[in-house]
């Protein structure tokens, strides 16, 4: 794999010519035992190392300057860059070059070389990357290094490179607010892997990294089994207060479940994606309240929404940084209209209608494209569907599905959209069928186990998920999971409380359904799915209860601090970078 730089000032290839040539050079470059000839104009042209190299000689008529410290397939790496402009980095080469160019003040060749490395960035080597770049003043790719290895962390832990962090190192990374990890338990197991490394040695590291953990985050039965009894803290006199005050606060938690939001061993990491529901249907009313879900704190907080106006049975979707809202009902108008919010200034702007009115409508995002598919317009339920370009602005018409259908689901896997479910005016849906972009045609699957208006579907886990629903005649709990590998449907465990017109989504890898109508009443719920243990539990609810909602995850949000539970966020410049 290699990567192609390009010097500002294209030199023209008349002069690489004459070099090739060894006509009209007027100096020689040696290292080691390889000779280069070259223009002394061209390369002090490239760096001011060489301008400062050959003006700066007590000898002015010396041609031959050996370049010490590095190899000569660098040196002509770095010649050719000054004489065409490119220069090809590689894994083989790329330490040494950026040392090089560097050394010689080449900024085009040092940029090129720092946008190979921050291409290349995997769990195996983004500590390498990131202590290499300490060493040798590479700020801006040190710090996505770094950012990786925080956002990564899970993964990072079982690379051989963790072995080599020092403790200092450790213990910035662990202390940090926004340390990716799903579980406490990961940064408690990632202490336990880097001191087994070299266990004499490190085992007195014990109980500074052990205050980096957020004890009370745990459940009191892995911190007894695994902390309480681990040999190296119950052997380590300045870990016992710690497990003593861990306890008491999560007895206390248990009574008081935000009073220690700042007591650091219960101090909620930043969560890496927030989950937006917005509007829907509250009080026989149509609402356009927007709550923002923090599941590192379980909590919802109220966003500021400008007074929107209201929409129900609407889509969302998460696109390109911004929200978009997409259809839906106010309880007198049927919408064609979508909306754009602006997660920055937390305002609307109005961009492209569609070309139908769609409540009801199934909204997904496949590829950079906004897809809305089905619906009610005021009239009749709706086959067609449709696609939105954000670059252009514009809604296209595609094919139309093989179903009329409001009320159902989309969702999108392995470049297909899925639709499953509706109603068709007439009944509840059982049939479900995927769309491919690069044919343009709808394909029917096999049929769910039960008929779902209502439903909620969601890609999980390399499965489709089919949640909830009304079947016309009661509201439903039952999941069931789709397999497009052998096209088959599978039942999972049923939710706790039956729903449908609910929000769902996928967050820290689990399945989130959210609010609904239970057949009696709208919901403040929500509970969550983890397919490793076919489990659902119950999160924290709703400020609002509600029906006819929509959800979307927003990701690598740059204000992400408002649209969580406040906390004390520690910036990337406060983090020592000390080996």
């Amino acid at each position: 794999m290699s990567n192609w730089g390009k010097s500002s000032h294209m030199p023209s290839s008349l002069f690489n010519e004459l070099r090739l040539e060894g006509q009209f050079c007027d100096a020689v470059i040696k290292v080691e035992d390889v000779s280069f000839a070259i223009h002394r104009v061209i390369l002090c042209k490239c760096s001011p190392y060489f301008m400062a190299l050959f003006t700066h000689t007590p000898h002015p008529d010396k041609k031959v300057f050996d370049i010490p410290g590095l190899s000569p397939e660098v040196m002509q790496l770095i010649i050719e860059f000054a004489y065409t402009g490119s220069v090809s980095v590689t894994w083989e080469n790329v330490q040494e070059l950026l040392l090089a160019a560097s050394q010689f003040n080449i900024m085009g060749v040092v940029q090129t070389c720092c946008d190979f490395l921050g291409e290349q960035l995997c769990p195996e080597n983004c500590i390498g990357i990131f202590q290499f770049t300490g060493i040798y003043f590479v700020t801006e790719l040190q710090h996505k290094a770094y950012r990786y290895i925080i956002d990564h962390f899970e993964k990072v832990v079982f690379s051989e490179e963790f072995l080599q962090l020092s403790v200092q190192q450790l213990t910035d990374i662990l202390g940090r607010n926004d340390l990716n990890v799903r579980k406490e338990s990961i940064a408690f197991e990632a202490v336990l892997r880097w001191i087994a490394h070299v266990p004499e040695e490190r085992k007195a590291h014990i109980a500074v990294l052990l205050s980096k953990v957020r004890l009370a985050l745990m459940s009191m039965d892995y911190f007894r089994i695994n902390v309480m009894s681990n040999e190296l803290v119950k052997n380590n006199m300045k870990c016992r207060p710690m497990v003593r005050e861990a306890i008491a606060t999560m007895c206390h938690l248990k009574t008081n479940r935000r009073s220690h939001l700042c007591n650091h061993l219960v101090h909620p990491r930043l969560p890496n994606a927030v989950l937006l529901a917005i509007g829907g249907w509250s009080s026989n009313n149509s609402t356009n309240f927007i709550e923002a879900y923090d599941v590192c704190a379980d909590s919802w907080i109220k966003v500021a929404n400008h007074l929107e106006h209201p929409r129900a049975y609407h889509g969302t979707a998460f696109l390109n940084g911004s929200v978009y809202c997409v259809g839906g009902f106010d309880g007198v108008e049927h919408f064609n209209s979508v909306r754009r919010f602006d997660l920055r200034t937390h305002t609307w702007h109005e961009v492209a209608s569609m070309n139908h009115r769609r409540c009801y409508v199934s909204v997904t995002v496949l590829d950079g494209c906004i897809y809305a598919m089905g619906g009610f317009d005021g009239h009749a339920r709706l086959c067609t569907a449709e696609r939105y370009r954000p670059e252009t602005n514009q809604w296209s018409l595609i094919a139309p599905m093989q179903e009329h259908r409001s009320d159902a689901s989309s969702t999108t896997l392995h470049n297909k959209v899925y639709v499953c479910g509706g109603f068709n005016g007439t009944e509840c849906l059982q049939t479900a069928e995927c769309y491919s972009p690069e044919t343009n045609q709808w394909t029917t699957i096999a049929l769910m186990n039960y008929q779902r208006s209502g439903i909620g579907i969601i890609a999980y886990a390399d499965h489709v998920y089919a949640v909830g629903g009304f079947d016309g005649s009661i509201r439903l709990c039952n999941v069931e999971a789709y397999n497009p590998q052998n096209n088959t449907w599978r039942e999972v465990s049923p939710m706790s409380t039956p729903r449908s017109n609910f929000g769902i989504e996928v967050l820290d890898d689990k399945l989130f359904v959210v609010g609904g109508f239970s057949g009696f009443t709208t919901s403040y719920n929500v509970e969550c799915y983890d397919v490793t243990t076919d489990e659902w539990t119950d999160a924290c609810d709703m400020e609002i209860s509600r029906s006819a909602l929509s959800c979307c995850v927003l990701s690598n949000l740059p204000n992400r601090a408002e649209y969580i539970v406040p906390r004390d966020v520690q910036s990337l410049d406060d983090v020592s970078l000390e080996s």
